[in-house]
């Protein structure tokens, strides 16, 4: 058997890794012993030659090791694999109760960096986030028929991955049929979910716990969802007694899915809009609208550091206009799916705009994602969702 190459740290590196951090950046790295491919497994050694842990290399990616266990004696094969799934798998069902329709394998938060598996009633959907899991991908494609069963395995691709990895792939099925819509059941409500188009796996599960706690608080009021996608704030808020709820998006292909959830579920007080939801919410005010509980969840406004300051500003604008948009004792929920800009980060904008407004604001609630999406303790970035619920007085 080979010798497992040795990717070695710089002196005074070593810290994150011993503490189980998965991510391995090129600027901490000393040098590598062997020759490995990208993918390849390597042992990651302190500089003074101890072992830390073994992940997959890629010489292509900013993350130049993804880790994977710390065990010297653990082999990253078939069987690692099936372990990892049918913890991740165990967890869902025995411990969350979750059968139908979740978030199975959540990547660094399951030990399985770069992978990503959602299920969808009898059908799973698949990304893969970094090209060691892609090389694998019918290894683990194959355990989950095994493990799951499942009727179908769609792969969806995630935009800008495949530069930032060096991997080729293409949406498409991996394993049995899957159908391009499917409907499944959320807090009692019947959605379609689009598994071959639309952003992401075809419907972000990891608010729907959220939804639930927003569609109570909208009961008797009238409620403006803005980025609303295939409608999952706005439905479960008109199906909970909302007067009225406008939802706005500027996909028409996700608001001809909202529309479709609306009259599968016989809601008839909800409507939604094509338009670009800053363009709208300036026409709104100066229109002088008045709504009772605002949501505001846009998509990922901070892909790259650079981009943190000028999201800033986005998630800024949204804030002062909903604030003005609000009644007395409104409601505002504001999302934020950005990983680089952290919960304080948008607590402090949310005070400094409300202070600006001169309008008093309470912190409700600052939420996170369901708990199919767990966060790891070791990796402070799968804490990424912030849901923070506010009353405006």
């Amino acid at each position: 058997m080979h010798p497992v190459p040795r990717v070695i740290l710089k002196a005074k590196r070593a810290r994150p890794f011993f503490g189980m951090h998965p991510w391995v950046f090129a600027g901490a790295i000393d040098g590598v012993e062997g020759e490995p491919r990208d993918g390849d497994v390597v042992d990651l050694v302190s500089d003074t030659g101890n072992f830390i842990a073994r992940g997959f290399f890629n010489s292509q990616s900013k993350i130049r090791v993804r880790l994977c266990t710390w065990s010297a004696d653990e082999t990253l094969d078939a069987d690692f694999f099936r372990r990892k799934l049918q913890n991740a798998i165990r967890l869902r069902r025995e411990i969350l109760g979750l059968t139908e329709s979740c978030r199975l394998v959540f990547s660094e938060a399951d030990g399985l960096s770069g992978l990503t598996v959602e299920q969808f009633e009898r059908w799973l959907v698949v990304q893969f986030t970094s090209l060691a899991m892609a090389q694998r991908k019918d290894t683990i494609a194959d355990l989950l028929m095994e493990l799951l069963q499942p009727a179908g395995i769609y792969l969806r691709t995630e935009r800008g991955v495949g530069q930032l990895e060096g991997l080729e792939l293409r949406d498409g099925p991996l394993r049995g049929e899957t159908p391009a819509i499917v409907p499944i059941t959320e807090n009692g409500l019947r959605i379609q979910v689009h598994l071959t188009e639309g952003q992401k796996t075809g419907y972000y599960l990891d608010q729907r716990d959220n939804r639930q706690v927003v569609a109570r608080l909208a009961i008797g009021r009238r409620m403006l969802d803005a980025f609303c996608y295939s409608g999952g704030f706005a439905l479960h808020a008109a199906r909970a007694g909302a007067t009225a709820v406008v939802g706005i998006d500027s996909s028409e292909a996700a608001l001809t899915l909202a529309r479709a959830n609306a009259e599968l579920n016989g809601l008839t007080n909800v409507a939604f809009e094509k338009s670009d939801v800053f363009d709208r919410l300036d026409r709104l005010v100066a229109d002088r609208e008045k709504f009772g509980v605002i949501v505001l969840d846009p998509p990922k406004f901070a892909r790259s550091g650079s981009a943190v300051d000028e999201a800033l500003r986005g998630y800024r604008r949204l804030i002062v206009q909903a604030i003005k948009l609000l009644e007395p004792d409104g409601i505002l929920v504001m999302c934020c799916c950005s990983g680089l800009i952290e919960r304080q980060g948008i607590h402090d904008l949310i005070a400094e705009v409300s202070a600006q407004a001169r309008r008093a604001l309470q912190i409700l609630e600052s939420r996170g994602a369901s708990p199919d999406h767990p966060v790891s303790a070791h990796c402070p970035e799968t804490s990424y969702l912030k849901c923070v619920i506010c009353r405006v007085a």
